[in-house]
């Protein structure tokens, strides 16, 4: 049996760190930025880590 291939798409937006967290961008944070308030705006230049089984499904795709 053949490995599984990476999902290259997942591979640009997800990224797994040594003790196995998923973490991702937060969305909403590219266009329309003036009608946001300071906090958001804020909020948005951090990572976030995914949970549950959502990131054990990404961690299957990307072959981990």
């Amino acid at each position: 049996m053949s490995k599984q291939k990476t999902k290259k798409s997942i591979k640009k937006r997800f990224r797994i760190t040594k003790t196995g967290k998923v973490l991702h961008r937060v969305s909403f944070s590219r266009h329309l930025r003036k009608n946001k308030s300071k906090t958001q705006k804020g909020k948005y230049k951090k990572t976030k880590a995914l949970k549950g089984q959502m990131a054990k499904k990404i961690k299957k795709v990307m072959g981990k």
